[in-house]
């Protein structure tokens, strides 16, 4: 009796993510050679498993907190190889401050509390890295370059007619 309520106190407290996510994640995987789309031979690995695909593809993959490896090839064409880094999702860093850890670790298992870049750009002939980190950081900063920089006005010797602004309806 206290094995069976043990177990169902574990299964009630483990997992936020593994109750709002899915242990699986659609991956858009293309693959240009020279700057054009080309349709290349693929396999996504990571240790959940392999996965093929024919670029342009719709991938669903097995999350999991260690990196999944893209290996694209097209004959005539030199290997397409691409690493997407595994991120901590938000759900899992609300389990480990407040469910204690129990449901870290229980996500952290079975790859639900990780997530991977949403696009997978495959360029054939080069190797690179795609980290969903580094994409927000550089959207981030790229809206921050657009933002208008306040400047301090200052009154100029001779005053200058001001013409109002249109108004948009």
């Amino acid at each position: 009796m206290k094995v069976a309520m043990a177990a169902l106190c574990v299964v009630m407290v483990s997992g936020c993510s593994t109750i709002t996510q899915s242990d699986t994640q659609v991956l858009a995987l293309t693959s240009v050679y020279e700057g054009n789309p080309v349709q290349a031979s693929c396999t996504l690995t990571n240790d959940k498993g392999s996965w093929a695909a024919v670029t342009p593809a719709n991938v669903n993959v097995r999350k999991s907190n260690e990196d999944l490896d893209v290996v694209c090839k097209r004959e005539g064409v030199p290997d397409g190889l691409l690493k997407a880094v595994s991120r901590a999702a938000g759900s899992m860093w609300g389990n480990i401050i407040f469910g204690g850890g129990i449901g870290a670790i229980v996500d952290h298992s079975r790859g639900n509390g990780y997530d991977y870049p949403n696009q997978l750009p495959v360029k054939m002939g080069e190797s690179s890295i795609v980290d969903k980190k580094v994409s927000t950081e550089q959207a981030q900063a790229a809206a921050a370059a657009q933002q208008p920089v306040p400047t301090k006005v200052t009154a100029a010797s001779s005053p200058q007619p001001v013409t109002p602004a249109p108004q948009v309806k």
